[in-house]
Formats: C-alpha cells, structure tokens, sequence
C-alpha cells in the first residue's frame, strides 16, 4: 500500500517536472533567438540575478553575459528570470528601443508577487488605468504644483533633523533618512502628520517594499509571506483614512488640492476603497524609499570628498545669505541649488534607486537582428548604462561636474527611465533632495564611523552596508 503510494507521488513528481521542462524549452524554440543561458525551469537564474544585487555589484550579472554571449556590439542577451523567459537589453541603443516603443512593442510588467501583495493590480493594471493614473499624478507633481509644497517639506525637515539629529554624537542614516521621506510622503499624499501613526505605518512599509522583489514562496517566516500579512494590514488601514476624506469631501472639508488622496478621489470618480488603497500604497513605497537612497548616498559622498561638500555648503549659505533670520525654503532657492542637485545626480548615477524595471513584449518584435516573442519580458539597466566607460570615462569615480552643461548623452543617464513611463515623481523627488540637503549641510558636519567601508547591498534596493553610521557635529 505505502509503496504503492509512494510510486504515484513519484510519478506525479516526475511528470510536473517533465511538463515544466517542456514548458520551460518551448519558451526557448524560436528562430534566431538573442544568445544566452536559459537554465533551469521556474527558477532559471532568478538566484544569480539576485546574488550579484547583495554581493554590491548588480551590473556584473549584466556586464558578465554581454562579454559571454554577445559577440557583437548588440549588447542584448537571454536569460530566464522570476519564473519568465527574458531578453536582457543594455546601453543607450537598448534603452531608447524600450522607452520610444512603450505601449507599442512593450508595456511595464512586473514579477507575479506585486499581483500577489497588491491583489487589485490584476484588475487595475491595463494600460488605460495606468496612463489615467500617471495623468493624475502628473497633474499633482509637476513643477507648476509643487511650488506650494515647498515650504512644507522645509517644515518636515527642519523638524526632523531638529528630533532624529540634533544633540546626537553618533547615528545610523539609513533608517532616518526613510523616515524623513516617508513622513514627507504621508503629509502630502494623506495629510498625514501625526509621528506615533507615521511610525507604525512606516514598518508595514518597509515589510511590504523588501517582500515586492523577493522569491514568490508564500510560507511562514518568509520575506513573501510577511510582506502579504502586511500589505492586507496597510490596505485596512488606507482604506479607513479614504473612508475618512470621503466623508469630509462630502462635507465640504476637503479640497483636491489638499493631498494626492483628495486629488485622486475627486477626480477619478467611484472607486473601491480597497482598489484605491492599493495605489495609494504603491505610491507612497515608490514615493519614498527611492528618495530615502539618494539622500543616504548623499550623506555617504559628502563625507568621502570634503572639497564637494564645502562647495554644497557654500552654495546653500549664499542661498541663506539673501533671507531674513527664520525665514525658511521657497521654490526659487530650490532654483538656485545647481551644484548640489549636479551632486544629487552623480549619486543617481552611481547608485541609481532602481537598478533596472520591466517589460513585457506585447507584439513578436526584432531588436538588433534578434527576434523577441510576443509575451517575454525585457529588462533594462540603469546601473550596467551608469557603469558604462563609453558613456562615463572612469565610471567608478565620483565626479559632480560630469553634470555641468549639457550633461550625458540621451539615454546615457537614466535613474527615471525614460519615455512615457518615465518616473512621474522625479520633480518631487528633486524637491525633497534638495531640501534635505539644505538642511543637513547648514546645521552639521559629518565623518563615517567606517571610513574605508562603503559596500553596497541591492536588496532588492541599494542600500549602504551597516546602514550607514556617522559620527556628526554642529555647524558653527
């Protein structure tokens, strides 16, 4: 009896793996595919892609197999990533194909687990709801609008670095950078100023955002499961603040410009709480852990070059040289901030927030004589095109004035990507950094508790090895 059973599990076994097997090389039998590994079934080289991120060097997973496989300058290789057959594209050729085909040849996709932690992003995920989305948004964050959020963020800041840094000796930036930007994201997007509930909402968060890129294993204890635990307690949560601005919409208490909440649901008409709380929480992840990045890479390079660092000084004490004594940040000095946002920009460029995003081929298509099916996925680097030394000679160095003028090259340069997916934040994001770095380098001086230390962990987003300490003092 036993053994007869153990034989039918066997077999059963046997046969999933045979069925995955052909599953897996019928992806891999069209003519003239890119050259490349295709692996193993499901897993493929999910495990090495993720390895070369927490080893502190993402690009070498690209760079390795572009020299391996691409004999031409193509630059385009196969893999087989997150359970989906994959063209790796790479340099400023690749990325305008990607970014100039967007809703043509491609749309934005991302790995089964995203559907898995935000449920309603099966249902809202066309391309219809996504360019309604980014049209709201982009409405809420362009330049025009955002000039009255200037003087907010200040207050955010000013207050933040008075709490979390002033009388301290030593600190670890990471973790406070993360909550400067989210509590910058909770009081424009919710109107959201209470610490205590900022807090704990932070830490469902932060749970959520590590689970987004994780292998889809859905078992307790691992990075998946918590991120789904935590993302059905923040979707409760989000939907009682909606329920909330509905009533005082309603009564009048409410006005669109008031929060991208309120701006959302008087534009977008009758939706589910919970469907609004999905998007709501995408934008608040997005909103700031990749501000959250720059602004600790910030802290981390000012320390490594004194000479960048008094030249931000001086540049944001002629800023505080022409107002009056309290008088604090308005749009036109975040104008006037032109070396350090060139500061803020090689950050990007050497630890861009996001090393790379997704596409999935909505048509069969040829990139560089390579014929890419309808339904595989392609991927972009923004790190392997930042590292690249055609486009940025001694790639590793730290050099702001690569920024004077011109700048790079189109599609050189891409921490927000490109084209019609390109990140509808980045002026928001440009506010916030900005202000951050005024506030930090008028009050205080810095040194790194590690000086020699400066590995990088991509996880599944950069961050610095011990989470940064510092050891800080007063400006005099």
């Amino acid at each position: 009896m036993y053994m007869t059973i153990i034989f039918l599990l066997t077999c059963s076994i046997l046969l999933s793996f045979l069925f995955l097997l052909r599953k897996h090389l019928s992806h891999f039998s069209y003519p003239n595919l890119p050259p490349g590994n295709t692996s193993f079934p499901l897993i493929g080289e999910s495990f090495s892609f993720l390895s070369a991120g927490r080893q502190g060097h993402p690009e070498k997973f690209i760079t390795d197999r572009v020299h391996r496989f691409s004999s031409s300058s193509s630059g385009v290789f196969k893999t087989h990533l997150f359970g989906s057959p994959t063209a790796v594209v790479t340099g400023a050729s690749g990325n305008k194909f990607l970014f100039t085909n967007e809703n043509k040849l491609v749309v934005s996709w991302w790995p089964d687990s995203v559907n898995k932690i935000f449920p309603s992003s099966t249902q809202t995920s066309s391309k219809e709801e996504a360019m309604k989305l980014r049209m709201l948004l982009s409405q809420f964050m362009k330049p025009e609008a955002l000039r009255r959020y200037a003087s907010v963020m200040d207050e955010v800041a000013q207050r933040h670095f008075e709490t979390e840094w002033a009388n301290q000796d030593q600190l670890i930036v990471f973790p406070l950078t993360k909550e400067f930007t989210f509590s910058i994201a909770c009081r424009l997007f919710l109107s959201l100023d209470e610490p205590g509930r900022v807090r704990k909402l932070e830490e469902r968060f932060n749970t959520v955002a590590i689970g987004i890129f994780s292998i889809p294993i859905d078992l307790p204890g691992t990075r998946f499961n918590r991120a789904i635990k935590a993302s059905r307690l923040l979707r409760k949560e989000v939907s009682a603040i909606i329920g909330q601005r509905k009533e005082e919409i309603k009564a009048g208490k409410a006005s669109a410009e008031q929060d991208i909440l309120s701006h959302m649901l008087m534009s977008i008409g009758e939706t589910k709480d919970e469907d609004l709380a999905d998007k709501i929480i995408g934008l608040l992840i997005g909103g700031h852990d990749t501000a959250s990045i720059v602004c600790t890479f910030i802290v981390n390079y000012l320390a490594e070059f004194p000479h960048v660092y008094q030249r931000v000084l001086q540049e944001q004490k002629e800023i505080l040289n022409e107002k009056k004594e309290e008088e604090g940040l308005k749009w036109e000095d975040i104008e006037k901030m032109r070396y350090s946002w060139n500061v803020a920009c090689e950050v990007m460029r050497l630890v861009p927030p996001l090393s790379g995003t997704f596409r999935e081929a909505i048509n069969h298509f040829s990139f560089e004589g390579f014929y890419i099916p309808k339904g595989w996925k392609l991927y972009w680097s923004a790190i392997a095109t930042h590292m690249n030394p055609d486009y940025f000679p001694e790639p590793e160095r730290f050099d702001p004035d690569r920024f004077e003028g011109s700048g790079p090259k189109p599609y050189t340069y891409v921490p927000f990507g490109g084209g019609p997916r390109m990140c509808p934040g980045r002026e928001f994001a440009r506010l916030e950094i900005l202000i951050f770095i005024h506030n930090l380098v008028k009050r205080f001086k810095w040194e790194k508790v590690f000086p020699k230390v400066t590995k990088i962990v991509v996880d599944p987003l950069p961050i610095p090895s011990k989470g940064l300490p510092i050891r800080i003092f007063p400006q005099s």
